[in-house]
């Protein structure tokens, strides 16, 4: 565990698979190994979760919020074990999202182990194309070496990235619904709050407003909120939080894809404020 600091950003890469990082798949769901290290989905923000047992280290993605989790879910074809997602920390205790980072010995790197017995492992050792994380049952002195991981530190920005431009809506009267047949944008519920100067927000469900929103567009989204709230579009930061117990993360690219049925909190945080001010951004680039 003293490879991982509290609040710092860092990447997972694979030891055997060099150049191929643990990645959060832009569905906001699903995780893979990816050689886009320059990417805000292969950014991890360390949070150390101290229980009665001691620390667990858990891992939240800086694209979009959401923590790493083990499933009982058997993985796709051509996979080992059982699938890795992404998921909502919603209740004080998660025990699938609570890893121990242990020594891999004379192999080096690190083993991420949940639940005493499974380890986190990289597929497409011989199929490239098999890209899903996955975890798998293991005795720890038969340890495939594809459960091997090399923490990267990373450092930060000394300012906040732009946000991506707009990009337009599928709705559902659009030429390439009607005759081709695409999905429109999908809408998912926003429930938000805006933080004070100190980046205090309240939990009670009767201070937070809510909307729906269509598509994926970070920049409209800003734009709507920022109306909501009675400011200016560059004078507020997003942050999501990933269920009540998730720390909130600056939201700085376009939102998942999907998103049927979702529902998004964000924490509004108004330029010049200490709050601002101390919001935090991996130098992925």
């Amino acid at each position: 565990m003293d490879r991982f600091v509290d609040m710092q950003h860092v990447r997972l890469r694979n030891r055997v698979l060099d150049k191929y990082y643990l990645c959060a798949d832009d569905d906001g769901e699903g995780v893979s190994i990816s050689q886009h290290r320059n990417s805000l989905n292969a950014a991890w923000r360390v949070h150390i979760y101290h229980g009665a047992d001691g620390p667990h280290l858990l891992l939240h993605s800086a694209a979009y919020g959401r923590y790493l989790s083990a499933t009982g879910t058997p993985a796709p074809p051509f996979h080992h074990g059982f699938r890795a997602k992404q998921r909502d920390y919603d209740q004080p205790v998660v025990p699938s999202i609570m890893w121990l980072a242990v020594r891999a010995g004379l192999g080096g790197g690190i083993l991420l182990e949940n639940g005493g017995v499974r380890y986190l492992r990289a597929n497409g050792k011989y199929l490239r194309w098999n890209t899903g994380v996955t975890v798998e049952n293991r005795d720890i002195e038969k340890v495939s070496a594809m459960m091997r991981w090399t923490v990267e530190p990373i450092l930060l920005r000394e300012r906040p990235p732009r946000i991506p431009g707009p990009i337009r809506t599928r709705l559902p009267d659009d030429l390439s619904v009607t005759v081709f047949r695409r999905q429109p944008g999908a809408w998912q519920v926003i429930r938000f709050v805006q933080a004070n100067p100190d980046g205090w927000f309240p939990e009670a469900h009767q201070d937070w407003s809510a909307f729906h929103f269509r598509g994926r567009s970070l920049y409209h989204l800003r734009d709507e909120l920022a109306r909501q709230v009675k400011q200016q579009p560059d004078g507020i930061a997003m942050c999501v939080r990933a269920g009540r117990y998730g720390r909130p993360t600056p939201l700085v690219v376009n939102l998942p894809r999907g998103g049927w049925g979702d529902t998004l909190q964000i924490i509004v945080v108004v330029s010049g404020t200490p709050a601002y001010e101390g919001l935090r951004y991996p130098n992925v680039g």
